[in-house]
């Protein structure tokens, strides 16, 4: 499981940090508003730990904004020193899935992230659909305009991260990362399972969905224009 937590308090970032991965999560951080939603619109995670009171923009901006522009649907808890009731409900209005009143002990921390994270196993959408395109996350099929299409277990995941983000464009060293964390085979990888990829999806069909941003990543949706 992937984490990112974004908070500005270094001490309690490195505790959080450590403590998390000793209990096998993937973790990356942030110490400001700006640079946790840059890496949380551009990478994979399973669940975002965000601070309240950070520079730049607060945590109530980054779930709004990660909520309403980029239409993410990761699981979001919030931490805060704040714990007046208005607070809290601004927070939960704002996206956010939890919240937890700081002072607060790592085992909770934990206790609470594993609880979120059952809960949107259970409830998150299976079945991904883009235009005509149409992704069964249960079974594994895809089909276009009723046609099933056959791919290879990494062109299902990529086109899942693809489906998952669209219309967002998502960033070359997002997909690799998703896809073969620190081993990446070479620069050209990427690019060949693309076209892979782009040869079930958009050949046979008059329109099509995915789209290079040249110089910064890809996109599937119904045409470049596509915010």
């Amino acid at each position: 499981m992937r984490i990112l937590v974004i908070e500005d308090n270094r001490d309690i970032l490195a505790n959080v940090l450590d403590y998390l991965q000793l209990k096998g999560f993937s973790v990356d951080c942030a110490q400001d508003g700006l640079s946790g939603l840059h890496l949380a619109s551009s990478g994979h995670y399973d669940l975002i730990v965000l601070d309240i009171m950070l520079p730049g923009i607060d945590g109530y901006q980054v779930c709004k904004r990660l909520r309403e522009d980029g239409r993410s649907e990761v699981p979001i808890l919030m931490l805060t020193a704040r714990d007046a009731l208005d607070d809290r409900l601004k927070g939960l209005n704002a996206g956010a899935d939890d919240y937890l009143i700081k002072p607060f002990a790592l085992s909770e921390l934990v206790a609470r992230i594993e609880a979120i994270l059952r809960r949107s196993r259970g409830s998150r959408k299976r079945q991904l659909q883009v235009a005509d395109l149409s992704y069964d996350l249960d079974t594994l099929h895809v089909s276009r305009a009723g046609q099933a299409l056959k791919l290879n277990p990494l062109g299902l995941k990529l086109l899942a991260i693809l489906m998952q983000r669209s219309p967002a464009v998502v960033r070359r060293e997002a997909l690799e990362e998703a896809l073969w964390g620190d081993d990446c085979p070479d620069s050209d990888s990427l690019r060949s399972h693309i076209h892979q990829l782009r040869q079930v999806l958009d050949k046979p069909f008059p329109r099509p969905l995915l789209h290079t941003i040249h110089g910064v990543g890809y996109r599937l949706a119904e045409s470049t224009d596509a915010v």
